[in-house]
């Protein structure tokens, strides 16, 4: 089998599983927890903050991230537009 052969086999069941997927945000919820819980780990490792202070600076660590995401997908943009 090819690779596109068997990208699109993996297309295929991943498409079959998400169909017999009764509440998509039930599925994903773990993995959204631990992405969040990321950030809060980032900036108190050792868990002592208070957890407002905690949650205040985890969501702006979190909008780092993703505007430094923004700002990367911007620059390739350009640069594949510029060839």
């Amino acid at each position: 089998m090819s690779p596109s052969e068997r990208t699109l086999q993996a297309k295929v069941a991943a498409h079959k599983s998400w169909a017999n997927t009764r509440n998509p945000s039930e599925r994903t919820a773990n993995a959204r927890a631990a992405a969040l819980d990321r950030f809060e780990r980032e900036i108190d490792p050792d868990g002592t903050m208070e957890p407002a202070e905690r949650a205040r600076r985890s969501a702006h660590a979190r909008k780092a991230y993703f505007t430094q995401l923004a700002l990367k997908s911007a620059k390739a943009r350009r640069k594949g537009g510029a060839a």
